[in-house]
């Protein structure tokens, strides 16, 4: 039977020995805190980091940021991808500015009511800025709890996320919440990883359902599979004496707000006569891209505007155009 009564005491012993030292762990400003939260979604923490570096560098405090240009915001967060973060990262700060004069909010019911901070983003900043005593559930807490407790319910299912937000909530320390957080979710990270977890050397071995039951691969268990679809983008390079043709995206959709070539967006290729300088395929979360860039002139530039190529770098693109762009004047 499963000890729930140590169970927080003994991730969190664990932890004392094996945590990484990550900058965001040795502060309680709730706002780099929110800054690493919302950078780390759906974000390695090995890539996350230098882009903390970065922003924590720039944005000294919330007043800061809220202070800076979207596109600002957008070039910097380049090659994170799912820019909408991005774009909400602004949008919090102006919020935080307006409607708590520049104090960043530290209680979880606070923090959901700004853009772009739900229940995981609101229970993390609340949790490790100013110890409230809420589970903070992620990708990492799913997977541990899961083959932990032999748990079957989809995590992507509505019972799921109450059922195991509950269990993580009935697991947590009274005195250490913050700590306990961090504990089961660098378990996740380390321990109990996806593809190799270290059952061997687990402080759980004893009594890992999953691992009884020899199905460590089978948890979590989720029942929704994003099916990718395929769009084909045709982007044309307009060169005049060093200034490239660009121009905005809409402002919803792949890619919001940021800059790229001009697009003809079709079903398949376009037609055989014409000849791409470059061919590459771009894989998003849900769609798969064929990318294909063609020289071209361009006789309209109504909404477009003519940069010089010096100066690209001020302009925040989809990654697969700034590659392009690179390769290509390099």
């Amino acid at each position: 039977m499963f000890d729930l009564q140590n169970f927080s005491e003994n991730i969190r012993n664990w932890y004392h020995v094996n945590k990484r030292d990550l900058p965001w762990r040795n502060t309680n400003d709730p706002f780099k805190i929110w800054l690493s939260e919302i950078i780390l979604q759906q974000t390695r923490v090995s890539q996350g980091l230098d882009y903390y570096i970065k922003f924590t560098k720039r944005f000294k405090n919330v007043k800061h940021l809220a202070e800076a240009s979207e596109d600002e915001i957008l070039s910097m967060w380049q090659g994170l991808g799912y820019y909408s973060r991005g774009r909400n990262l602004r949008k919090a700060a102006i919020q935080v500015m307006e409607e708590y004069d520049g104090n960043f909010p530290t209680n979880s019911n606070e923090l959901k009511k700004l853009k772009g901070i739900g229940d995981y983003s609101s229970a993390a900043i609340a949790s490790f800025s100013s110890n409230e005593k809420i589970a903070v559930v992620d990708g990492n807490v799913y997977r541990v709890l899961s083959r932990l407790f032999g748990i079957k319910t989809p995590i992507d299912s509505t019972e799921g996320k109450k059922e195991f937000n509950a269990l993580a909530n009935a697991l947590i320390s009274t005195k250490y919440p913050a700590e306990h957080n961090q504990a089961i979710m660098e378990f996740g990270a380390k321990q109990c990883t996806p593809k190799k977890p270290s059952c061997n050397e687990c402080v759980f071995s004893d009594n890992c359902e999953a691992l009884h039951l020899n199905s460590i691969f089978e948890f979590p268990v989720k029942s929704k599979k994003l099916k990718k679809t395929s769009r084909y983008f045709h982007f044309f390079l307009d060169i005049k004496e060093d200034q490239i043709l660009i121009e905005k995206r809409p402002e919803k959709g792949i890619w919001a707000n940021l800059y790229q070539l001009p697009l003809i967006e079709s079903e398949e290729g376009l037609s055989q006569k014409l000849k791409p300088i470059f061919e590459t395929q771009h894989l998003l979360s849900h769609q798969k891209l064929y990318c294909s860039f063609y020289k071209s002139n361009i006789n309209d530039e109504k909404d477009r505007i003519r940069v010089n190529i010096k100066e690209i770098q001020n302009y925040a693109l989809p990654v697969v155009i700034d590659k392009f762009l690179k390769q290509y004047f390099n």
